[in-house]
């Protein structure tokens, strides 16, 4: 805080550290993950590298608000008004597993209606968003979290095996009880659990962190994964629409909110949380014709944080990196765009 008791303004001083071998590197990564996921493939079916299994698909509604501060202002969050949104809820494995299952949860949607030139370089007409349920990621670079999920991928002993390799005896040992902690931790559900981009996206000139908090209702809370994930949704979506608040928290100095280390929770008493829309998922069916063949448009579709406006173009190495590897995933699979 400063002296006044004022959170820091957001500021454009942000920077990131490209390094001269990140784009060997990054093809050596996505060959890794397309390898993995032609493997997964053909044992449980076709499906992407991570997140392979979608939960639930909806339709949604978010409607950006009015009256912004200024350096806010930018790319979907410039004009107020309403969007059609799609909607991908997923277990964050590379392999199919009951939801009981400890695991990375993620509430991915895309915004459509948009329009304005892509992060990739040609024009837009959607914004996506790829969340999770975890503030951090538990590895700082690219390639830490690659190791992981490859090990992870062939079972708990390779896992075991590569974190001692990487860390020593005791610090694997270390590293897997952390890793434990950070997958085992309670998850109550889709409609009453925060979900948080982890790394940052550009905001016009700033660089923010994106946070999808549920607006939540009494007695909400589900703690029943045996039923499933989707049946928990469904139980909330009968009693009326699920409403969550997206907001933004924006850079303020490399020492307190570091852009290129993700591990580094961005601490709300110097970057506050702002609300700059609103997520509504109305009432609807998820089972049935109609539900069906919005599963089948949103598992043939892309949710990639890469796919949206040049004013939100992903930041840092970890992003960088999810660039060329979830193109290579899509490719793979046979989607483009």
């Amino acid at each position: 805080m400063t002296a006044a008791g004022k959170a820091p303004a957001p500021s454009t001083g942000w920077k990131e550290v490209i390094g001269a071998d990140e784009e060997q590197r990054h093809a050596e990564y996505a060959e890794a993950f397309v390898a993995m996921q032609q493997r997964k493939s053909r044992r449980q079916g076709p499906g992407r590298a991570l997140h392979r299994v979608g939960l639930v698909a909806l339709r949604g509604e978010l409607e950006v608000l009015a009256g912004l501060p200024e350096a806010l202002r930018h790319g979907l969050f410039a004009t107020p008004g309403r969007h059609e949104v799609w909607v991908r809820l997923s277990n964050g494995g590379a392999d199919r597993q009951p939801d009981r299952r400890p695991d990375v949860r993620g509430f991915s949607f895309k915004v459509h209606g948009v329009e304005g030139d892509g992060a990739l370089g040609a024009p837009t007409k959607v914004q996506d968003f790829t969340l999770i349920n975890q503030e951090t990621f538990s590895f700082a670079t690219a390639e830490e979290f690659v190791g992981l999920v490859m090990a992870a991928s062939s079972g708990p002993g390779p896992l075991l095996k590569h974190l001692i390799k990487r860390h020593g005896f005791f610090g694997g040992l270390r590293q897997a009880g952390r890793l434990k902690r950070s997958l085992g931790r309670p998850f109550h559900g889709f409609a009453v659990e925060t979900f948080y981009s982890a790394a940052p996206i550009s905001c016009g000139p700033y660089a923010v962190k994106v946070r999808l908090r549920p607006v939540a209702k009494a007695g909400a809370a589900d703690g029943q994964p045996d039923e499933g994930w989707k049946a928990g949704m469904a139980r909330h979506l009968a009693a009326g629409p699920v409403r969550y608040q997206l907001q933004l928290q924006a850079f303020v100095s490399e020492a307190q909110t570091p852009v290129e280390n993700p591990t580094v929770a961005w601490p709300e008493a110097v970057a506050p949380f702002v609300t700059v829309a609103e997520l509504t998922l109305p009432t609807q069916p998820l089972d049935g014709a109609e539900a069906s063949a919005l599963t089948e448009q949103v598992e043939a579709a892309t949710f990639d944080p890469w796919s949206g406006l040049a004013a939100h173009r992903p930041l840092g190495e970890i992003m960088r990196a999810r660039k060329v590897t979830y193109y290579a995933s899509q490719k793979a699979r046979g989607v483009h765009g």
